[in-house]
């Protein structure tokens, strides 16, 4: 087995890379040598995150909406003209909003879907031709969520998108399968981010209990009784990312301590 996991040449896009685990996996990825474009829709954070990381080795591309076919397509031409063609995309941009099934409305389904797999589909679909041009050693990598690979109450849309978004994985990888592309997936149980601080006090707003409740709740979910941190979620990126993980392909990789069992 190689330990290699240098990626010293690579160019790697991230999505949501201003916070949370796209920070934690860009961090990553450039300390393994690897030069990466910060995408994402709030320029500040990108910035600080560019800062602590190095100008040098990395490229900020603000106002990158994943929804948005036009905002890719001039974010990705920018990286490219700063950085070369892709190498390795991370699709880490996402949201979640939560509703019991009854109540979900058109706008919140569609809003939701949009930006957790819709989104997911449009960069890939624009970068797929810099990975089929790269070929052997090219990745696409897409964090899901265990809402990816099991149900969750009160995150009817967020579940679909995510199930779709595994789904996607698994297909586009067994189209790319001899081009040397390796198309993966992602799935961390209850992280500590900014997404899942969201998530409490929309859960505190619509119950009445306390934040402090709903975390407790979320960190029993964990046979290990904690929340998953960004870094772990970025050390699976990495290795999927590393030249040692070529035959890691069409997988669901579930970062969650043991709260999903595949």
């Amino acid at each position: 087995m190689s330990h290699d996991t240098s990626l010293a040449g690579r160019h790697a896009l991230v999505t949501g890379a201003g916070s949370g685990i796209g920070t934690a996996v860009a961090r990553r990825l450039a300390a393994a040598g690897a030069r990466v474009t910060l995408a994402g829709r709030r320029e500040a954070p990108l910035r600080e995150v560019a800062a602590a990381l190095g100008d040098s080795t990395t490229f900020v591309v603000p106002g990158f909406d994943v929804t948005d076919e036009d905002a890719i397509a001039r974010g990705l031409a920018a990286a490219r003209a700063a950085l070369g063609p892709v190498d390795i995309l991370v699709n880490n941009a996402g949201a979640v909003e939560s509703a019991p099934f009854a109540k979900t409305t058109t706008e919140t389904w569609d809003r939701v879907i949009a930006v957790d797999l819709t989104a997911v589909f449009l960069v890939t679909r624009a970068v797929l031709p810099d990975l089929r041009a790269r070929g052997a050693g090219a990745r696409v990598i897409s964090i899901a969520s265990t809402a990816g690979v099991t149900g969750y109450r009160y995150v009817a849309a967020y579940c679909a998108a995510k199930h779709g978004v595994v789904g996607m994985t698994r297909a586009l990888a067994l189209e790319l399968a001899t081009t040397g592309v390796t198309v993966n997936a992602v799935c961390p149980g209850f992280t500590d981010t900014p997404l899942l601080d969201a998530s409490i006090a929309e859960f505190v707003a619509r119950t009445g209990r306390s934040a402090e409740a709903a975390r407790a709740t979320l960190t029993a979910a964990n046979p290990q009784g904690r929340l998953v941190t960004p870094d772990e979620v970025a050390d699976a990126v990495l290795w999927i990312a590393s030249p040692g993980a070529s035959s890691i392909n069409g997988q669901a990789v579930v970062v969650a301590g043991g709260e999903v069992l595949s």
